[in-house]
């Protein structure tokens, strides 16, 4: 039977905690290989997870 936790973390919305993309810029490295740039999500920073909004404006 599943067991049900609460998650100690939340899955930011914007990137739905895939938090890291790579693109290929179309260009070639001299070995072959495609040049890439890998970019992080604006919202969590990389990391694909989020604190609570209570939590957020518990500093005020």
């Amino acid at each position: 039977m599943p067991r049900n936790t609460l998650a100690s973390r939340h899955v930011c919305r914007d990137c739905d905690g895939f938090a890291r993309a790579t693109i290929t810029t179309g260009t070639r490295n001299p070995d072959g290989t495609r040049t890439t740039l890998t970019v992080d999500c604006r919202a969590c920073h990389g990391t694909g997870h989020t604190a609570p909004a209570a939590l957020a404006h518990a500093g005020r």
